[in-house]
């Protein structure tokens, strides 16, 4: 089985040429400029089986756009994930708003902060975490239009968005094979949707939890039970927070 970084860098190949239309105005490629974190991510934490694979949407500018690993903000993924590899470069073009300050980044990701910090208040450590579990994103593109807002790859004109679920569904399968995965977990609609399209005729189970997103009122009131109490309903087991 092909390891999660040449995975990675397949996708990354893959990826580069693409060209994107209104209303994207710029695309920040974390495989790209940061990789050297990604890849140690990958490399510490990624060895197979897993059991489960928790699969996000795409980074967030506050996250993975800043970092290169998914949901991920700065305190976690230096601290809790004990990161060593600071080696962040900068987009080929920035929004003015959205700079790429790398682990300088003074903004933490919402979700960030809660999906890994739910893994460590209930898993205690990333060694428990990681031991039957992975989390990454299907498409490891960012997308923000003129002004700066975020735009998720479903608001992607249909072409484009084919040209990138293409390879982004190759690359999940390919994830889910080499981990030796039984369950496959969309972090959102979207992202189930995407594993439902990649993961068919797979001998896995699928499955959602709600976005820890800020924008959704039911992560705000308690996000960290509800998707516990939603894995469980799954089969999954879930520990209750670490003492």
């Amino acid at each position: 089985m092909p390891s999660l970084a040449t995975i990675a860098k397949d996708l990354r190949r893959e990826l580069r040429a693409l060209e994107f239309s209104p209303p994207v105005a710029f695309v920040y490629h974390p495989l790209e400029y940061a990789w050297g974190p990604h890849q140690e991510f990958l490399e510490r934490w990624g060895s197979a089986p897993k059991d489960v694979v928790l699969v996000g949407m795409n980074p967030g500018p506050w996250g993975m756009a800043q970092t290169g690993i998914p949901f991920g903000c700065v305190s976690f993924v230096g601290d809790w994930l004990a990161l060593r590899n600071r080696d962040v470069g900068r987009p080929t073009i920035e929004h003015p708003r959205r700079r790429v300050l790398g682990f300088d980044c003074r903004r933490e990701e919402v979700s960030g902060t809660r999906l890994w910090g739910w893994a460590r208040d209930r898993w205690g450590t990333p060694e428990r975490f990681f031991a039957a579990r992975w989390v990454t994103n299907y498409c490891p593109l960012l997308f923000l239009d003129a002004e700066g807002r975020n735009l998720t790859p479903d608001r992607l004109r249909a072409g484009e968005l084919q040209a990138v679920t293409t390879p982004c569904d190759r690359a999940l399968r390919r994830v889910v094979e080499s981990l030796e995965a039984r369950w496959v977990i969309g972090i959102g609609a979207f992202a189930e949707s995407r594993i439902r399209a990649a993961c068919a005729g797979h001998d896995v189970t699928i499955g959602r939890i709600l976005h820890p997103s800020p924008a959704s009122p039911i992560a705000n009131r308690g996000w960290a039970d509800e998707a516990s109490a939603q894995l469980r309903r799954l089969g999954i087991e879930v520990p209750e927070p670490v003492a």
